[in-house]
């Protein structure tokens, strides 16, 4: 293990508890809720053979059982992989780089790809996870590939009231360079313009390319609205306009998260 990955790892295990990030604010539900509906839209009909890859505690693999479907976990971080066995139901999971896959080829209906591109800078590196992901997919199967917006970070200062002259001089850097900096308190991770994800998937070969913005245009308005007394009919309201400007193109890129969905492209022989 290289030393940013090492790093990265260190974050998870010591310095921040995952497993409850998708229930704590306002953007997080609507990551859940938006991610579930458009997996759900994606996958086949139950029952698939689903591989969740970079799927942390098995937030989404859960509820991926729940509906039928056999999911197997793979994670760079140990903990996770335990607290993904330890739930209800358990999640057959298991360690592992998203750069270089424990799977078959072709071995599972549809491959999730929802948290390594966070943490790889290279693109290279990024290129090969997707194609990584592509080599354990079917002919024909879908591919969900994740990314954090470039300018995720600042709006969510904004809507935070966390914004500051610091937070300032970030905002002007990202539009030239999506490296983090892990002192503003994030760990390693890299930020993609829009057309960046599109462009890696297709480099990997990912067939059928759409962006979907997770979150909506009007996430940060939740956010912004946590504590008030018109909390849950902004949160609604973000949701309902969420899913109306998924696909988007002009308004993609103000998500906090990116989800970028394909096919692998050939044809499936089963019969």
């Amino acid at each position: 293990m290289d030393r940013v990955t090492d790093e990265i790892v260190t974050y998870y295990q010591t310095r921040y508890e995952e497993a409850g990030r998708l229930d704590r604010r306002p953007q997080g539900r609507l990551e859940r809720i938006r991610t579930l509906e458009l997996l759900r839209e994606l996958l086949p009909a139950a029952p698939a053979r689903v591989l969740d890859v970079g799927g942390g505690p098995g937030a989404y693999a859960r509820e991926l059982i729940t509906d039928g479907h056999h999911v197997r976990l793979v994670d760079i971080v140990p903990d996770h992989v335990e607290q993904a066995r330890a739930g209800v139901p358990p999640i057959d999971a298991v360690v592992g780089d998203a750069r270089e896959l424990p799977e078959p080829d072709a071995s599972h209906d549809a491959t999730l790809l929802l948290g390594p591109l966070y943490h790889l800078h290279e693109r290279a590196d990024r290129v090969r996870a997707i194609e990584e992901a592509i080599r354990v997919t079917r002919p024909g199967g879908a591919i969900a590939v994740a990314a954090i917006s470039r300018f995720a970070g600042p709006i969510d200062f904004v809507s935070t009231a966390r914004f500051d002259e610091r937070m300032l001089a970030e905002s002007r850097r990202l539009i030239t360079d999506g490296v983090n900096d892990p002192s503003i308190g994030f760990t390693h991770a890299y930020f993609h313009r829009v057309a960046e994800l599109r462009d890696e998937c297709r480099a990997a070969g990912l067939a059928d390319v759409v962006v979907h913005g997770v979150e909506g245009p009007a996430w940060p308005a939740a956010e912004a609205a946590r504590s008030g007394p018109d909390a849950d009919a902004v949160f609604d309201a973000a949701l309902a306009v969420a899913r109306v400007y998924s696909s988007e193109p002009e308004l993609v890129a103000v998500s906090a998260h990116l989800l970028a969905i394909g096919v692998r492209s050939g044809r499936d022989d089963r019969a």
